[in-house]
């Protein structure tokens, strides 16, 4: 008797539900519940309103979606409830689709791909990381507009014989005088039209302005953001992004997995046990690979007649690879002290060379 009861209870244990796939959307949720031993035990299609009082009154599992609109809202609802949480890229999940595609096979790949003891899972963000990176997002996206709208004027002005250097500032600078101008030319019709799109154009530098002046305030206000501002060649823009990126940096191993994150290392195409190394992979975070290595770019060109130890090797490097490899190198050693910093150390400016020779 008690083997038999054994043997349902090894039989319970694997049919118990561990994991659970979750196609995440607008207003339909599909998800595919699967056992320890990765049989699909379940499916099953919610709507948005459904979805909290279903996970509220399930047993303790692992919830896993896919890293997309949405995804860190749902985290921070179910982790709430006792859920472990999950995120993983679509282009992880890919390999794991069976079948034709629908919503309740990509639940499946989901919860099939979480299982592999080899997968890398995105960090949740918390609302303070989701406000910052919205501040970003919106400043990134005035920037353009900005330069779009320079760009549009000038071209505009080039169809009535005004020619005007590239810039943000000289169309800036220039226009008033050219709308003051009355031997140009320019109808009074033009003229009411790029008033018009100068007054736009100063619209949008005194929002950007604004917005600048939030994330300054953040970066003043947060730890985490301070101890990342103290590193060279990261400002506030940086170490505000590096926050909402990575929060403590606590989903990543060591320092050399944040920098392969960030796609400042080699790509590498190699065969036959012959090793090919391309140019750097440029995966993760588009937007803070930029600003590291506009830091990196930064401190390379102040590095220049400096003894510490930082400047020596960047200079050595610039001098054997060349400036933008050098720029990358830079920016590599970069993401690596601000994962470490951010996981919660002081950053401690590197020393002179003499110095360091003579301890």
């Amino acid at each position: 008797m008690s083997y038999h009861n054994s043997l349902m209870e090894m039989e319970w244990i694997k049919m118990k539900i561990t994991t659970i796939g979750l196609d995440i959307a607008k207003n339909v949720f599909h998800m595919a519940e699967i056992s320890r031993s990765g049989r699909v035990l379940n499916r099953k299609m919610l709507r948005r309103a459904q979805l909290l009082a279903f996970f509220a009154n399930h047993d303790a599992c692992v919830v896993v979606m896919e890293t997309c609109s949405g995804a860190n809202h749902w985290a921070r609802q179910f982790t709430s409830m006792g859920h472990q949480v999950k995120l993983i890229s679509p282009k992880y999940v890919k390999p794991f689709l069976r079948g034709n595609k629908n919503d309740f096979n990509d639940a499946e790949a989901i919860a099939e791909a979480s299982q592999r003891d080899n997968m890398r899972f995105a960090p949740v963000k918390t609302v303070e990381q989701e406000d910052i990176q919205a501040l970003h997002r919106q400043r990134e996206r005035m920037k353009k507009s900005r330069l779009a709208l320079s760009n549009q004027i000038r071209g505009l002005l080039a169809e009535y014989g005004i020619v005007m250097n590239r810039g943000i500032a000289t169309a800036r600078r220039l226009l008033p005088e050219i709308l003051e101008d009355a031997q140009n030319g320019l109808s009074a019709m033009s003229r009411d039209m790029f008033a018009e799109l100068r007054d736009e154009l100063l619209d949008l530098d005194q929002r950007m302005t604004r917005c600048e002046r939030v994330i300054k305030a953040v970066n003043k206000s947060n730890p985490h953001c301070q101890r990342l501002d103290a590193i060279v060649g990261i400002g506030e823009l940086t170490a505000t992004a590096t926050y909402a990126a990575i929060g403590d940096g606590r989903e990543f191993k060591n320092g050399r997995h944040f920098s392969a994150w960030l796609g400042v290392v080699p790509a590498q195409h190699s065969s036959g046990g012959k090793t090919q190394l391309l140019g750097i992979s440029k995966r993760g975070n588009t937007y803070l690979r930029t600003c590291f290595i506009h830091g990196a770019r930064s401190v390379l060109l102040a590095s220049a007649g400096k003894t510490d130890a930082l400047s020596v090797w960047a200079q050595s490097v610039k001098a054997r690879r060349g400036h933008n490899k050098a720029c990358v190198a830079l920016a590599n050693k970069l993401a690596r002290i601000a994962w470490v910093v951010a996981s919660g150390k002081e950053y401690r400016a590197a020393v002179g060379v003499e110095t360091k020779a003579a301890a």
